[in-house]
């Protein structure tokens, strides 16, 4: 029994010394680490060197055109049912850049449809108010005025985008969700892609891009990497809302038609025909009919059609589709769908007279139309 009794107590000290040597062994790295951290000192820079080319260009072109880019703040009027105050409330916000020299900014209709007044910040952050001097909804297009007495932005060069080719560099600078003067880039994916405008009419000949597009880009420019305008970026297809890698863009082409008119005249009128007829409905036709052309499915009376005897489609009184006259060019070019046709529409003047081939009855025929104003 002596002998157990003093070998308890020595197990003990053994047990309790191993576990202080366990303890300081975890130790060390900590104390090692703040001795270190109390000596260190940061580390040497590695000189990066020159910037690649494109990286030159990119930074380059966005320190030009970002003068030229606009952020706008929109208001609508409402009024106080307590107070029966008039009050002016936030409404969106968007993009915009400088068109001349005397303080045209183009921007989206959409981005000032419907508001009472807007306001337009300039890249060294002074604001103005603006005034609206025309807008054509068809087009999606809308241009605001400002009056800067000094220091006015110069306008975008303009490009062109008859000529744009899938594969190319684009640049997007607009304000996406209120962060102002964001570049994005990206490429040209696809072109004359059509999206249905606020009128119910289908805008044509758009321009598909994968650069970032996001809500608040709407109305800022799309360059290409000449930092021309090349489009006027005005929407996105995303279930979400958000980029989803498929913006689109009003080309510039169809910007430097309409806009000169919506400062000239406060709106843009299309030259028209005095017809009716539907895209998707067309297509079907041709399909069937085995005729690539433009079906006429109506004629109003005393139209340009109607004057220059041209035959609309109609039907039988069991219901059978007999096809009228087909537009099958406009102006010597071929038409051979309904977006062609607008497109080339488009290109002409109110009042200009055109040579239309048609084919009525199986046999082509030339005659020529005046053209007359659109309703859209």
């Amino acid at each position: 029994m002596p002998e157990r009794g003093r070998f308890l107590p020595r197990l003990l000290w053994i047990t309790l010394a191993a576990l202080f040597l366990i303890v300081v062994w975890q130790t060390i790295p900590l104390v090692q680490s703040v001795i270190i951290g109390w000596q260190a000192e940061p580390r040497t820079v590695t000189p990066r060197g020159n910037l690649a080319e494109d990286e030159r260009s990119t930074i380059e072109l966005f320190e030009a055109a970002r003068v030229s880019v606009v952020f706008i703040a929109t208001t609508e009027r409402v009024f106080s049912p307590w107070s029966r105050n008039a009050l002016n409330v936030p409404r969106g916000t968007g993009s915009g850049f400088v068109w001349d020299e005397v303080g045209h900014v183009v921007t989206n209709h959409h981005v000032v449809a419907g508001a009472s007044g807007a306001t337009v910040r300039l890249a060294d952050g002074r604001a103005f108010s603006a005034a609206l001097v025309g807008a054509s909804p068809v087009h999606d297009l809308a241009v605001l005025r400002i009056s800067v007495r000094i220091g006015r932005p110069p306008p975008l060069p303009i490009g062109s985008s008859a000529d744009l080719r899938v594969g190319q560099k684009v640049f997007a600078i607009g304000n996406p969700f209120g962060l102002d003067w964001t570049l994005t880039t990206g490429i040209v994916s696809a072109l004359n892609r059509e999206l249905p405008a606020e009128t119910g009419a289908m805008m044509d000949g758009l321009i598909q891009t994968d650069a970032a597009i996001n809500p608040g880009n709407s109305g800022g420019p799309l360059l290409d990497s000449a930092g021309r305008l090349i489009g006027v970026n005005t929407a996105i297809f995303s279930p979400s809302g958000a980029s989803a890698g498929i913006g689109l863009a009003v080309p510039v082409d169809a910007v430097n038609r309409v806009v000169p008119r919506l400062i000239a005249e406060g709106r843009y009128v299309r030259p028209g025909l005095g017809i009716r007829t539907e895209a998707q409905l067309n297509d079907a036709l041709s399909a069937r009919f085995g005729v690539r052309g433009v079906f006429v499915l109506d004629v109003a009376p005393g139209s340009a059609a109607a004057t220059a005897g041209i035959k609309p489609a109609r039907l039988t009184p069991d219901g059978a589709f007999v096809p009228g006259d087909i537009i099958i060019a406009f102006g010597g070019q071929p038409v051979p769908r309904v977006p062609e046709l607008l497109t080339a529409l488009e290109r002409r003047e109110v009042g200009e007279v055109v040579g239309l081939t048609i084919e009525r009855d199986g046999q082509r025929r030339d005659i020529e139309v005046t053209l007359q104003p659109s309703g859209v």
